[in-house]
């Protein structure tokens, strides 16, 4: 696993890189092709802020903790990324390694008690057609404002009629996702 670490606002002893690489380090028994995790460290207040990113093909999987040590926060961070791959273990069989969910560790040395919770089916329970006319950003957002919608699809005229969506952000501003051209 390729591990690329950031500390924000903040130095961070080697000794806390060394243990995140470890900790962090034993999830790369999921996955199939060699995963990149980028660590985010940070101390607001006195809380301590683990951010962790892990991509591995076209998965990522992304966590955040926060905790009074930062000890701490990569322990919590690591239970947390198994958790949601425990959680979701159907879905991503197809994108990691085979043998990824047989268990490695000795109980003693789970810091976590294992809780597997299945998630049920996405389950599908209404279906529309559109046909997505092309459109300026500004009409897209007016159309949205007018239907009251957080979120409208449209074909970008600015951008050669590629797919676009335009939504609200909760700090009351607008973002918009585009296809790739």
């Amino acid at each position: 696993m390729k591990f690329t670490f950031t500390d924000k606002k903040v130095h961070i002893p080697d000794r806390v890189h060394a243990y995140a690489e470890k900790k962090v380090g034993k999830l790369d028994r999921y996955f199939k092709t060699e995963a990149e995790a980028s660590l985010v460290f940070s101390i607001e207040k006195d809380r301590h802020i683990l951010e962790v990113t892990i991509r591995s093909g076209s998965t990522i999987i992304r966590v955040a903790e926060t905790t009074p040590d930062m000890f701490v926060s990569i322990d919590s961070a690591v239970a947390s990324i198994e958790r949601q791959m425990r959680k979701n273990k159907t879905r991503l069989e197809k994108r990691l390694r085979q043998d990824a969910f047989n268990p490695t560790i000795a109980p003693s040395e789970e810091t976590f008690p294992s809780v597997v919770e299945e998630e049920p089916d996405f389950q599908i329970v209404r279906s529309k057609q559109f046909f997505f006319r092309p459109m300026t950003v500004e009409e897209a957002i007016l159309q949205m404002n007018l239907v009251d919608h957080s979120f409208f699809a449209f074909r970008n005229e600015d951008q050669g009629g590629i797919f676009s969506v335009v939504y609200r952000r909760i700090d009351g501003g607008y973002g918009i996702i585009m296809d790739q051209p």
